[in-house]
């Protein structure tokens, strides 16, 4: 991608990092907790004060500190900016698993620019992990280089998703007969898996521009690759398959029967 080619400044990056961290630890007050209760929003998905009260932290300190750059949240109305960067956030990715106790949900904030995907983060606050990238700062996982795997064939590769029935039965069929080892409990975790080669493919057939708008400069700056399931480079194109690199076309082709 020719847009990932002017770095972004490590101040930035860190900003990021510790915002994440900031609404991570502000959803964990409703973990697990006797006293959360579900809503149920207009289309037909759950949120919670957890979520609500971490994009809220989230939009605050931006406007705090970069009064002038626009937000697209889950919870909110978008913000249109006047710096021409819109940053992204989605609060509690995985919030089915959130309000069923499963520790996998994540907070995910993207930064994107003029030139894209600027900077990604991907907090597991349950965890206590992070997985982040910036534009030609390489990306990290708790402080460390991270970097995906270098499994080359789909056989014995290990693909994980955020669900099944959003699938194809065509093309479960097809990654299960190439020999893929299928797992699930996908979210912003799964792409996490991906980025540090953990499992070599995380795909969703059905996402949000909020649900993976922090992938393509993980994926890239992790020496792997995002795009849509119809293999456009675009995290608004309504789907996600990060891989990494060496058997994203095979699996396109599976995926496009």
């Amino acid at each position: 991608m020719a847009a990932m080619s002017r770095p972004i400044e490590r101040e930035l990056l860190d900003f990021a990092v510790d915002l994440v961290t900031s609404a991570g630890e502000t959803t964990l007050r409703w973990f697990r907790s006797a006293d959360l209760a579900v809503d149920t929003k207009v289309d037909g998905t759950p949120v919670t004060a957890a979520d609500r009260a971490a994009e809220r932290l989230v939009r605050e300190r931006i406007a705090d500190r970069f009064p002038d750059d626009g937000v697209l949240g889950e919870e909110e109305p978008e913000l249109v900016g006047r710096s021409g960067r819109r940053w992204i956030v989605d609060p509690i990715d995985g919030t089915k698993a959130f309000t069923r106790g499963v520790p996998l949900y994540s907070t995910l904030l993207a930064l994107h620019d003029e030139d894209g995907p600027a900077l990604g983060v991907i907090g597991l606050p349950a965890l206590g992990q992070l997985v982040y990238a910036g534009r030609g700062q390489g990306c990290w996982s708790d402080g460390r280089p991270a970097q995906v795997s270098d499994t080359s064939t789909l056989d014995g590769a290990y693909l994980t998703t955020s669900g099944y029935s959003h699938w194809a039965d065509h093309a479960l069929l097809a990654v299960k007969h190439a020999g893929c080892e299928l797992r699930t409990w996908g979210d912003g975790y799964g792409y996490a898996l991906a980025a540090t080669g953990r499992v070599d493919a995380m795909v969703d057939p059905a996402v949000d521009l909020y649900d993976v708008a922090a992938m393509p400069v993980i994926l890239t700056e992790a020496g792997g690759r995002f795009t849509t399931v119809d293999g456009r480079e675009d995290a608004s194109g309504g789907s996600g398959v990060a891989t990494n690199g060496r058997i994203h076309d095979e699996l396109l082709g599976l995926l496009a029967g």
